[in-house]
């Protein structure tokens, strides 16, 4: 059976007069499309590296918000959607609308924005936008870094807002985790994609999947349990995370994980980045292009090992 595309599976979730405006729209300018944007009261969006096109009842795309041809997100067509993504049962889904976001099949993340509710819970209500995020297995993205770093590297990748960080991630862990024993920390099953277990992407033969729970916690798991040569973690971003990593990068395993920083010089500015570095975690970091070209290397630098 041939498998769901990203773009199939959120038109899914959306009305009708969506799903089948996106229906028409042209195979080549499917391929690039990293975002589907809904906000109430305005014209449905489309995100592409070179910016944003809005969506006609005809499928074609225009650059104009103005155009009478928009398909118009309604307040009505956004809680449509919500009851799909909590699968008509808001109650069972109090963390996702705390916190703001959503797991789909094949690592698509939806965020939500609206209203915080004021009794303290956090709850998110009169959800006013949504935004799902394809997600795509790029294999071979990760291959000039391997060959670059080596095999007992400790890599860091560096980028910006869709530049592509989780995908080249991905295919890392694919390539490592074929050789070596490698532990996934998948936080929000982004990078696996798991499903009953079973991980929707390739991440390597030889790696364990920990998936819905913090980094921190899944790294020490890891380390106590499943004795990994390598450890992957994405969007490494508390000193939390550090004083894990820091744990377990002293019992001898390697790590390869991300950070948000668009160049080296935000990089080195950030606290935590700057303690993983000055304690040796990481030996070469990887930065990327950004968003007008996602999961394209820009730079992979070795770290001295006197830095």
């Amino acid at each position: 059976m041939k498998r769901r595309t990203s773009f199939e599976t959120v038109r899914g979730y959306l009305p009708l007069k969506i799903s089948s405006a996106l229906e028409l729209v042209r195979e080549t300018d499917r391929r690039m499309i990293s975002e589907i944007r809904l906000r109430a009261g305005r014209p449905v969006s489309l995100t592409y590296p070179d910016g944003s096109r809005f969506l006609t009842s005809a499928g074609r795309l225009t650059m104009s918000p103005s155009n009478a041809e928009c398909v118009m997100a309604s307040a009505e067509d956004i809680s449509s959607s919500v009851e799909k993504l909590c699968r008509f049962s808001l109650y069972s889904c109090t963390r996702e609308l705390t916190e703001g976001w959503f797991v789909l099949p094949g690592g698509i993340r939806v965020g939500l924005a609206g209203t915080v509710s004021e009794t303290g819970t956090g709850l998110l209500r009169d959800i006013s936008s949504l935004n799902f995020r394809l997600a795509r297995e790029v294999i071979g993205c990760g291959e000039e870094i391997y060959k670059m770093c080596g095999s007992d590297a400790g890599i860091l990748i560096s980028g910006g807002v869709n530049s592509g960080k989780t995908t080249v991630l991905r295919d890392l862990c694919r390539i490592y985790g074929n050789t070596f024993k490698t532990a996934l920390i998948d936080e929000r099953s982004e990078i696996a994609s798991s499903s009953g277990g079973l991980p929707s992407n390739d991440v390597g033969a030889l790696t364990d999947i920990l998936t819905g729970c913090k980094r921190s916690s899944g790294i020490t798991a890891a380390l106590r349990t499943l004795s990994p040569d390598m450890i992957f973690c994405d969007e490494i971003a508390s000193e939390e995370d550090a004083e894990a990593i820091l744990s377990a990068h002293g019992s001898g395993v390697r790590f390869a994980a991300t950070i948000h920083a668009v160049s080296y010089t935000d990089l080195i500015s950030r606290k935590i980045a700057s303690m993983l570095l000055s304690n040796g975690v990481f030996t070469h970091i990887v930065i990327l292009s950004g968003s007008n070209s996602p999961s394209q290397i820009s730079e992979i630098r070795r770290i001295s090992e006197n830095a």
